[in-house]
């Protein structure tokens, strides 16, 4: 193959070592990470205390209130799985209930999107049947910097300056946790969350108060969560509370503590595409890691080995068949329990190759134009930016990418981790933003919004159902390659997620580029479809390109009929990664943001 890299100097080395690598979307939670690693904890176990831990460093990302989907691979088992984390909707959740509020979207900041959080039994999951040390050991870090302080991140910061108003009218439990003194703390200034702290430093004196093995604290734990003083400070939240939202109007939460009662993580087979030496693994449709999947089935039909990764023809081609797949995750995908997708017949020979003759090579579809799958799917709902709706497009894009500062809606986190045993996790925490909700005063933390990705409108994959998981946009990935577990990557962004997902590969398999090299190359994100967030608008044919993109290959998209905007040198995406290849293991981190660091030795 090969090794076509336009940019051969890269922003840090791709680290590499024998012992094991974390990389992550902050510096302190990769260190946090890496400092288990060090004490003989193994990948999963470095995980939890990654994910906690940035909770704290990043609030306006990731939170106890969120939701979280975990792939990984297990040497002892030597299986591949996936974990959702991701909470299903209340039992009060219905369309009926949000259209007799006079609504027609679910409002994307409030309690009425609020999900049930998932993301702590998903780590005490990953903690009891894949790790190997108590839970004090991978909670203190975090109990600590939360209690102790931490340097704001910049975009904290920034995010709480642009919510402050509403926090001083509306959200005054988020202003006294967030604002303290009145003010917007500063970048960099010493943060804390004490309240947050003991609700976990609370959690884990419950958990070990009963006495027993490391099991038997891990069930405590979950139990005092779900069943516990969390869950009766969530439902007396929800039942009490009217809070103002994007509607215009305060709304109290459907959510309760039952719901939390009856609601668990679970573990599923990932599912698979064999592209080249690589088989992709990604959660199935109630996430839309699937469109990677896809992506992968229509490219495989053209030949990208040896193509510069910034010419128009690579990247046209990855936006045209990323249209294709983006209009069938919004035709077909949906909570399986739920809906019968169509996966087998999503990612055949056949089908794809079908869907293949839709791409010109020199034009731009500016169409919405899901597959056909007799008996399956419903129709993609289009919104213009403006809030107009345009139409359907019949079957047979929230989350803002790092460059957007300023915005209410909340990114996520990511972070990859190899162990010396080969043990290998990637995962995508999110929601539970600062700015999603406010603050539950006895616990210190926000729900989550992924509420806002279901529609009130019945017969369609993403209609809203009480128990129901939305189709959420977070997706790490793990892939084999020739048949050894390999790598796992993957980026906060929303809807952008799988797009740089599957440009990381594509520069790392067709072009050379080793892990940092694929991170720090241009990048580029399309939103021609409809944005999984309130107020679920789509910008058709707009394709946005990083400022290192060449000038000939902008004026040839152009050309081919993209609406393109350039945004600035370096503001898309967040990329981590980490390999093994055995005795390595390596790992790199996104430079966009300042934040991101990769560990290891």
């Amino acid at each position: 193959m090969n090794r076509i890299n336009p940019n051969p100097f890269t922003t840090r080395p791709e680290i590499v070592g024998t012992f094991g690598v974390v990389a992550s979307t902050h510096w302190i939670a990769s260190a946090v990470g890496m400092s288990i690693l060090e004490k003989g904890g193994n990948a999963f176990d470095a995980a939890v205390a990654t994910a906690f831990t940035l909770q704290v460093v990043e609030p306006h990302l990731c939170g106890p209130g969120g939701d979280v989907p975990l792939i990984l691979h297990d040497t002892r088992r030597n299986k591949t799985e996936v974990i959702c984390g991701q909470g299903s909707m209340p039992a009060g959740a219905t369309i009926a209930h949000y259209r007799g509020l006079g609504l027609d979207l679910i409002p994307g900041t409030g309690l009425l999107p609020a999900c049930i959080p998932g993301t702590f039994d998903a780590y005490m999951l990953l903690l009891r049947d894949y790790g190997t040390m108590r839970l004090s050991d991978v909670l203190s870090p975090a109990i600590g910097y939360w209690l102790n302080g931490h340097p704001l991140a910049e975009r904290a910061s920034a995010t709480i300056a642009t919510v402050a108003e509403q926090f001083r009218i509306h959200w005054k439990t988020s202003a006294a946790v967030f604002m303290p003194g009145d003010k917007v703390p500063a970048h960099g200034s010493l943060f804390r969350n004490p309240a947050l702290g003991n609700t976990y430093a609370r959690l884990l004196k419950e958990a070990e108060a009963g006495g027993g093995g490391r099991e038997a604290e891990i069930e405590r734990a979950r139990k005092a969560w779900s069943q516990g003083f969390v869950a009766e400070a969530i439902d007396k939240f929800c039942r009490s509370q009217e809070v103002m939202d994007v509607s215009g109007k305060p709304n109290k939460g459907v959510l309760t503590g039952q719901d939390m009662a009856k609601w668990q993580a679970t573990v599923e087979a990932p599912l698979t595409y064999d592209y080249g030496r690589y088989t992709v693994c990604k959660a199935g449709p109630w996430t839309q890691g699937p469109v990677v999947l896809q992506q992968l089935a229509l490219l495989k039909g053209f030949n990208l080995d040896g193509m510069n990764p910034t010419s128009p023809d690579f990247i046209h081609l990855q936006i045209e068949c990323l249209k294709l797949a983006f209009a069938d995750r919004e035709a077909f995908y949906g909570d399986p329990a739920f809906v019968d997708v169509p996966m087998k017949t999503l990612l055949s020979d056949a089908y794809n190759a079908d869907r293949r003759k839709l791409v010109d090579p020199q034009r731009a579809s500016l169409d919405q134009r899901p597959g056909k799958v007799d008996g399956y799917g419903g129709v993609v709902k289009l919104r213009r930016a403006d809030g107009v709706r345009l139409g359907v497009a019949s079957s047979g894009a929230g989350e803002p990418t790092v460059g957007r500062v300023g915005q209410t809606t909340g990114d996520t986190v990511h972070f990859d981790i190899v162990d010396r045993d080969g043990n290998m996790i990637s995962a995508t925490p999110s929601g539970g933003w600062l700015q999603s909700s406010p603050v539950i005063p006895e616990l210190g933390f926000p729900l989550g919004t992924r509420g806002q990705m279901f529609w009130l409108e019945e017969g369609l994959p993403g209609s809203l159902k009480p128990g129901k998981r939305p189709r959420t946009t977070l997706t790490p990935t793990l892939a084999h390659r020739d048949g050894a577990p390999y790598m796992v990557w993957g980026s906060p962004g929303g809807d952008q997620q799988d797009q740089w997902i599957t440009q990381f590969l594509l520069r790392h398999a067709h072009c050379g580029m080793n892990l940092q090299e694929a991170i720090d190359a241009p990048a580029w994100h399309s939103e021609h479809f409809p944005s999984s967030f309130w107020p679920r608008t789509a910008r058709p044919g707009v394709l946005v390109l990083e400022g290192r993109v060449p000038k000939d290959t902008v004026d040839e998209l152009e050309k081919r009929g993209h609406e393109v905007e350039v945004n600035g040198q370096w503001s898309e995406g967040r990329l981590t990664a980490a390999s093994r290849e055995d005795p390595w293991r390596r790992a790199a981190a996104n430079p966009r943001g300042m934040q991101g660091y990769a560990a290891g030795r």
